[in-house]
């Protein structure tokens, strides 16, 4: 069983910054982009940033200049560094990863966590 764990939500204040991290664990052969979307109530899931196993990352221009994303392959775990956060970043924060399991070679699947609450107050 594949699964994708989140953490790192919370309540903060404007302007004050968190960090999410989510881990992949199951059996896996390999993850090719991991990522992290939001969705807050009432609207659609949207792309916050992804990141490639080449390297490339992706960002929404809502958050440019003010998130990072990384990842550690060795662990399985991408990371969103989130600073100067605005009530308009206030969501449920979902970690997904584009993976190849062990059993089922010959597709990729997309894999998504719980979520984890981010509430931004003015």
């Amino acid at each position: 069983q594949v699964q994708l764990v989140e953490s790192g939500g919370g309540l903060v204040q404007a302007g004050g910054s968190l960090t999410l991290s989510c881990t992949a664990s199951g059996n896996i052969f390999s993850i090719n982009t991991m990522g992290w979307y939001r969705q807050a109530p009432g609207k659609q899931r949207d792309l916050v940033a992804t990141t490639a196993s080449g390297g490339n990352s992706n960002y929404a221009d809502s958050v440019k200049g003010r998130f990072t994303i990384s990842r550690d392959n060795a662990k399985n775990t991408v990371y969103l560094q989130m600073n100067n956060l605005k009530p308009e970043d206030t969501a449920l924060y979902y970690c997904n990863a584009d993976l190849i399991p062990y059993r089922d070679r010959d597709h990729q699947y997309r894999y998504w966590g719980q979520g984890t609450q981010v509430t931004v107050s003015s």
